[in-house]
């Protein structure tokens, strides 16, 4: 039997959802909550954010007028939240990409980039924290009373999985090696659930249109098929040629002589 209370907030999430016309929908497994304050402050004025328990979540679009209301459901994960907004999704895809922030990294958290420690002075009191930091690798020794690290250390590469041991040893030298942000599992817009991956294209298309342009024109130069691109290139190839071959000939006429 479903309360009062839970279907009045079915009702208001259901109207909130179909007055937007791009549906973001987030998992907030493990998402800090000093980074969702932060992106919060970021998104408002220009999109809408609600956490709320996924029956309800599932409810609000089964009872809604959008299209494809099942692809959309099955978007939707364990612990969600949801951003309504009217941008293009791939453009504000972008725009909270570039939300993430520091974070401290946790026993199992996967290294983004290799994480170094620099040699200096820390603010930690001489005692068990020197054993520690040796147990990671760190070097580190009394200076003035305090721990200093006596030389940089490479204690984890890029891909290698953070140990408990390792991760509390990073917080006690306030190191936050992790950069955390939304983690926008599809966005809906009118009928078409935009999934990660499809959205990721955003920021790499870029770089793809380069690297096609480049194998285009290499392979109009290598097949000698002109256009207002590789003309110059096939003019240089043919001058280069005809060159050589006019070096050969005249190194042959005078060797004949």
């Amino acid at each position: 039997m479903v309360s009062e209370e839970k279907k009045q907030e079915v009702e208001k999430l259901k109207k909130l959802v179909e007055s937007y016309s791009a549906v973001v929908v987030l998992d907030m497994h493990k998402l800090p909550s000093k980074q969702l304050q932060q992106i919060q402050k970021k998104v408002r004025g220009k999109a809408v954010m609600r956490m709320t328990k996924k029956s309800v979540l599932n409810l609000a679009i089964k009872n809604s007028s959008l299209q494809n209301r099942e692809e959309l459901l099955k978007a939707v994960p364990q612990q969600p939240a949801i951003i309504l907004t009217n941008e293009d999704p791939f453009k504000f895809y972008i725009s909270v990409d570039k939300m993430k922030s520091a974070a401290p990294a946790k026993a199992g958290d996967i290294a983004p980039n290799d994480i170094t420690v620099t040699a200096g002075p820390t603010n930690l009191m001489p005692g068990p924290a020197i054993s520690e930091l040796a147990k990671v690798g760190i070097a580190a020794g009394v200076e003035d009373g305090k721990i200093a690290v006596k030389k940089d250390a490479v204690v984890a590469r890029k891909g290698d999985k953070i140990s408990s041991t390792l991760a509390s040893a990073l917080r006690k030298l306030n190191i936050e090696p992790m950069m955390v942000g939304l983690n926008i599992v599809g966005i809906y817009q009118n009928g078409m659930i935009y999934s990660k991956e499809a959205l990721e294209f955003a920021n790499t298309f870029a770089d793809r249109l380069k690297e096609a342009f480049s194998n285009a024109l290499s392979l109009s130069v290598a097949v000698c098929y002109p256009t207002k691109e590789s003309i110059k290139y096939l003019l240089a190839k043919a001058y280069n040629i005809a060159s050589a071959f006019e070096k050969r000939f005249e190194e042959k006429i005078g060797g004949a002589k």
